[in-house]
């Protein structure tokens, strides 16, 4: 799952997050978006529609992936090189796949691009961590 970018409930999103703010625009249909055949009409669509128009997106969903070989688990602070508390670990491994540690957590906006540099604070100490674009494994679906 966390290798192919996929949330859990409970730890990845919740009743707290929109699907803009978790990547999951793909999931909304293009008539209820703005300007489309059946625009908004579902519960919290003033909020999703404006973050979609890039109003009001505070955090975003990241993965990432460590620069050593430590693992990384959820509720792990992550700080900008310059110490700032910038968002949080929900989701964290040694993938089996690509032999990395890897996770998934909410950034600020500003620190949400790809090879942004943070550091995941485990036990104390800044582990290295850099901002990767999903899924980590890239899907092979056979579409016959």
């Amino acid at each position: 799952r966390l290798e192919a970018g996929l949330c859990l409930y409970g730890n990845d999103i919740d009743t707290t997050t929109t699907p803009v703010e978790a990547a999951l625009n793909w999931a909304m249909q293009k008539v209820r978006r703005t300007g489309g055949e059946r625009a908004g009409g579902f519960p919290g669509a003033d909020r999703v529609l404006a973050q979609l128009g890039g109003q009001g997106l505070q955090r975003l969903r990241v993965g990432l992936k460590g620069l050593e070989r430590v693992p990384v688990r959820e509720h792990t602070e992550l700080q900008s090189p310059d110490g700032q508390r910038v968002g949080e670990v929900t989701s964290g491994l040694l993938s089996p796949m690509l032999d990395v540690p890897i996770a998934m957590g909410y950034v600020d906006a500003a620190h949400a691009a790809a090879g942004t540099r943070l550091d995941a604070m485990v036990r104390g100490k800044a582990v290295p961590m850099e901002v990767s674009a999903l899924p980590f494994v890239p899907n092979r679906y056979y579409r016959g």
